[in-house]
């Protein structure tokens, strides 16, 4: 199942909106056959693995990350090729919550005298594919927020100068994170202030350009934006109708999604979470300011903060990391949970979960 894994990673950039799955065949104590989902639309890691062990995999056993799907999708269901085969068991990472599956992967094959063995090493294939199973589940994608700083705390001078506060090492692995998300999403006022391209750059090997979002309640994007030029359109979340904005946006690139408002008039940020949920994004990159960072966090909606700290220090006149309001006393510190911390050239590099509020 481990090997399994590390080829399921293998599709981390390429096989969205599917889930990345590896599939081990084993027989007699040997693998046999192997293989991991490259592609939407292309074959699944068992049917590949299958094609890998040809005859050797009647009587094997099948070690798959997920459960097989058992439905016809772009692709027939791989219970059926995994029976057809005569394989004789199959051990399972993690369920499907594709409501399409659920369970019923695991159904067929028992039902077809194909021994069933599912939860080995479900921790890990359910991180692999957080945003999968949170958007299968509760219909909102995996939120990432990604925020560079001083060791003070700092994301821009006074004057609002910030080019550059981390190391271009910091900066290309910061690439990373865009190549393996379904989207990257940002503030207009990051739009106005910044001119941002948000694009993937300097990533080795494949992988899908993702989707570039703006929440722009009032269609307030300049229609000559760098990242309107760009291949590959930008999406505007906004709410309300504003006709001749409308009409010169789309004309300098734009696609339009109109979604809920909140009290305040803008852009709700459920809402505008749960729209690109709908559009099939498993996973998101906030690469936004203190004000829509805090507020997604406050909200509950980041899943993990990726913070990069740089050595040097900015005065306590620059900018914060994050507008976090109505913090008055040491009893509402929104706690954190560090889950990785490692160097990335000059920088640190933290990963950090909010912490439920039970444990303080």
């Amino acid at each position: 199942m481990a090997r399994a894994l590390r080829l399921a990673e293998r599709g981390r950039w390429t096989c969205d909106p599917n889930p990345r799955v590896g599939c081990v065949l084993v027989r007699d104590g040997e693998a046999v056959g192997e293989g991991w989902h490259e592609r939407a639309g292309g074959p699944h890691a068992e049917v590949l693995a299958l094609e890998a062990a040809g005859a050797a995999a009647r009587g094997a056993t099948a070690y798959v990350t997920l459960e097989p799907c058992s439905h016809y999708g772009r692709t027939p269901p791989c219970a059926d090729a995994l029976i057809e085969a005569g394989v004789a068991r199959v051990v399972i990472g993690a369920g499907d919550p594709n409501p399409r599956v659920g369970g019923r992967g695991v159904e067929r094959l028992r039902e077809a005298g194909v021994a069933v063995a599912g939860g080995l090493m479900a921790e890990a294939a359910e991180a692999l594919n957080a945003g999968f199973m949170r958007r299968m589940r509760g219909g909102l994608p995996w939120v990432r927020c990604k925020v560079a700083a001083s060791l003070d705390g700092r994301t821009a001078m006074a004057s609002g100068e910030s080019r550059w506060i981390t190391s271009a090492a910091a900066r290309r692995d910061v690439h990373r994170w865009r190549a393996a998300s379904g989207a990257i999403v940002t503030g207009v006022d990051t739009v106005i202030a910044d001119d941002p391209r948000l694009t993937a750059r300097d990533v080795d090997g494949p992988f899908l350009a993702p989707r570039r979002v703006v929440l722009d309640s009032h269609l307030r994007t300049p229609t000559e934006a760098r990242l309107l030029r760009d291949d590959g359109g930008v999406t505007l979340l906004h709410v309300g109708e504003m006709p001749p904005r409308e009409q010169a946006l789309v004309r300098a690139g734009a696609h339009l999604q109109q979604v809920a408002a909140g009290d305040d008039g803008r852009v709700e940020l459920t809402a505008a979470l749960r729209a690109l949920a709908a559009d099939e994004v498993n996973e998101v990159l906030v690469e936004a300011g203190p004000t829509l960072s805090g507020a997604l966090l406050q909200a509950g909606l980041v899943d993990e903060l990726i913070i990069y700290l740089a050595p040097h220090l900015m005065g306590h006149e620059g900018r914060p990391l994050l507008a976090l309001a109505g913090l008055e006393q040491m009893s509402q510190r929104l706690a954190l949970t560090v889950t990785d911390q490692r160097r990335v050239g000059e920088d640190l590099r933290l990963i950090a979960r909010l912490r439920p509020a039970e444990e303080g």
